[in-house]
């Protein structure tokens, strides 16, 4: 939720008042090769033909804006935003906006996917300001980066009378923007911060827990999933942690509006019903509306969230989601290392949506009369469009087993025929100019595609996609992982660089702690610890153990955040409290736990009023509040058996094991000749089984308190 602050803002009254009565026209400016040519980022080397003189973030554009005393322009965007590109024609290609702009501001262009940092800062003005926010951001500071005035998308006649209010001002009566500055700047360090966070909470009981329900359920969309919200963003931790809460509670309300969530979301037009995979979110409340872009690590934690699902609701529909999008990625995504780039673009040729859409014309130069028919009942085509420009999204609103029994069809002759005619499609439709790809390869996502790849290498069973997860790991350890266990946050053309945020530390320490869980490779644990041992020595609070998102040698920037809220992607203290904690466990390392503990005290109140911005952290709390599994599997058959536990949706379950005594948990349990398997609570355990079917039956009953094996080895 965005924190408002009480600000006198004098400038901005009199830039909303006076928004249309400044028409100014200066002459164009000729520009030298813009120093966007070279950048890493595709986004910025995308406007290296603008003729605005922009600077790359850095200590060159910040010292020329206090020797020019000039104001800043932060411009931040990204390569797959549309609205971003609209600016950029519409304004930063026009020589009397770049007139303006060079003339009285330094302009800075930011990627906010490489310098998440920045954009956090910013966006935070934007939304104390306005109470809300988005791409693209545009904001103007004082030549010390202190923001006065911020919003997003503006025409360019209002953004050149913009510009050259804030210019007057800033030259005649600069003493309400330096006031302005100066109130939000502390409005932004006051946001995220530990002041006003709980104390430290030791026990957190089973009833404390289930009452997370009464300030979360009002949110929910029963209808059609979701949140009751004008649009539709996927959310996908929210139901990761809907999903464990059911297993914990079996509340089948709650288990029934995650299924709700992703059946609509399976059948909407965000998701590519052709090609699979996800785009970022919907314009309407029903997901059927797509805003056309499609990130990695959207797909990469909705693969994770119905692999998890599918363990749950063994559904046809939720394997086809998985299968599909593990293959959009790594068609359209794969970067040939073993790693993957960031995003396709909303438009393609100008156009939004241009690549997905189709006429009924169309339709009718590719399919046959009958799969004409066919898909124009399924995917609800209509003659003029459901969409713009006479052409149609596609979407359905039944599964195909539903489809075909409300149409009283043979099942397997309908799914056949849909099969041809998709695969007809989405030939036809690669045959298109292709939406363009942003091809970094960011640290964080691809840790994420990396548990993607082990979900859903649990949930389905193929080998590949465990193969695929190493692959990734091994390439974010060549690319990315420095020998003193530092990271890179971005690689790109065969170079790395920008020093990582605290969300590529918590997201890849947690994937290389999953894959040791699955693969028992001890390297894996290792790294892990590495990494999170360079964390906590860079990016702790003093006095705390909460972490700042951005390491102890950050510099130029106004404030030094903290990421606590879990949003889009889980807040990388969230995931930081839930490694330390299960590192703790594998290792018998009390230093973490107690960091973890002390990270969940101080966050319990703020979570249990508004789990649905804490979602991630509800894990924790539930974890915490029924208890942990300790499943510890020792012997020549580990990995195998190890995977037909995992098979079973076990969220609360921490895996360890092998062929060696290699963790305190293993040591006594290997015995010669055999493969056992030991579940434990509390370092206590159950006398051992040997098959994954008694394991997973000892673990139901330690969880429904029916204590049937009740012997104890140890």
């Amino acid at each position: 939720m965005p924190i408002r602050i009480n600000l006198k803002l004098p400038l901005l009254i009199i830039l909303i008042c006076s928004i249309t009565a400044c028409k100014d026209d200066p002459k164009e400016e000729n520009v030298k090769r813009s120093r966007l040519a070279d950048a890493s980022s595709p986004y910025l080397r995308g406007h290296a033909d603008n003729p605005v003189d922009w600077y790359e973030w850095g200590p060159e554009a910040l010292e020329k804006a206090k020797e020019e005393d000039k104001p800043i322009v932060i411009s931040v965007g990204y390569a797959s935003c549309h609205w971003c590109h609209v600016m950029e024609r519409e304004s930063f290609m026009d020589t009397s906006v770049a007139a303006i702009m060079n003339r009285d501001f330094i302009s800075i262009k930011i990627d906010r996917e490489e310098r998440p940092d920045i954009d956090k800062i910013y966006m935070n003005a934007a939304q104390l300001l306005n109470g809300s926010g988005g791409w693209p951001l545009n904001a103007v500071t004082l030549p010390n980066g202190k923001p006065f005035f911020a919003g997003t998308y503006f025409p360019p006649e209002e953004w050149k009378n913009i510009l050259t209010q804030i210019a007057r001002a800033y030259k005649e009566n600069r003493e309400p923007l330096i006031e302005t500055a100066n109130a939000l700047t502390e409005g932004i360090k006051s946001t995220n911060s530990l002041s006003g966070l709980g104390v430290q909470k030791n026990e957190i009981s089973e009833a404390e827990y289930l009452t997370v329900m009464e300030s979360w359920e009002p949110r929910f969309d029963r209808e059609k999933g979701g949140y009751l919200e004008e649009q539709k963003f996927p959310l996908p931790v929210s139901w990761d942690a809907l999903l464990q809460h059911y297993y914990l509670t079996e509340d089948e309300e709650v288990l029934e509006i995650v299924k709700t969530t992703l059946d609509n979301m399976a059948r909407g037009g965000i998701y590519d019903q052709l090609g699979g995979g996800f785009s970022r979110y919907t314009i309407d409340p029903e997901w059927l509306i797509p805003h056309f872009e499609k990130m990695l690590y959207d797909n990469a934690q909705l693969i994770s969230l119905y692999s998890k699902a599918y363990k749950v609701i063994p559904s046809e529909e939720y394997k086809t989601v998985i299968e599909e999008s593990i293959k959009f990625v790594e068609r359209r995504l794969a970067n040939d290392e073993g790693g993957f780039y960031s995003s396709l673009n909303a438009d393609t040729d100008g156009e939004e949506g241009k690549y997905y859409v189709w006429s009924t014309e169309e339709l009718r130069g590719i399919l046959n009369p009958s799969e004409v028919e066919l898909v124009t009942n399924y995917y609800n085509i209509e003659p003029y469009g459901n969409w713009e420009r006479g052409k149609n999204i596609l979407y359905h609103r039944f599964s195909p087993e539903e489809f075909a029994r409300e149409e009283v069809l043979d099942y397997n002759k309908f799914k056949t025929s849909l099969d041809n005619a998709k695969e007809k499609l989405l030939k036809a439709r690669q045959n298109r100019n292709k939406p363009t790809v942003d091809d970094k390869s960011l640290t964080s996502w691809n840790a994420l595609m990396v548990d993607a790849y082990l979900n859903a290498y649990l949930a389905l069973g193929n080998p590949e996609y465990l193969e695929n997860a190493v692959k990734g790991a091994e390439f974010l350890s060549e690319k990315m992982l420095k020998s003193d266990y530092s990271l890179w946050r971005s690689y790109k053309d065969g170079e790395s660089g920008i020093n990582a945020f605290l969300d590529d530390y918590a997201l890849l320490s947690q994937a290389y702690i999953n894959l040791y869980q699955v693969t028992f490779d001890i390297e894996w644990l290792q790294k892990a610890q590495n990494i999170i041992d360079y964390a906590i020595s860079h990016f702790k609070e003093e006095g705390s153990s909460m972490f700042y998102y951005t390491s102890d040698d950050h510099n130029n920037l106004v404030a030094r955040k903290m990421e606590l809220d879990d949003n889009v992607i889980p807040s990388s203290n969230s995931v930081m409290a839930q490694n330390l904690y299960v590192l703790g466990t594998l290792l018998e390392n009390e230093r973490y736990l107690i960091m973890s503990e002390e990270m969940l005290g101080q966050m319990y109140d703020q979570v249990m009023e508004d789990p649905s911005f804490y979602a991630n952290w509800t894990k924790l709390i539930g974890t915490k509040a029924f208890g942990a599994y300790e499943i510890a599997i020792v012997g020549k058959d580990a990995q195998q058996k190890n995977f037909h536990v995992q098979k079973e949706y076990l969220p609360t379950s921490i895996f360890m094991g092998g062929k060696e005594e290699n963790l305190p948990l293993l040591k006594s349990k290997l015995i010669e000749g055999k493969t056992l398997i030991y579940v434990c609570q509390n370092k206590t355990c159950k006398y051992p089984v040997a098959l994954a079917a008694e394991a997973i039956d000892i673990i139901e009953n330690y969880r429904t308190g029916t204590e049937e094996n009740s012997s104890i080895w140890n």
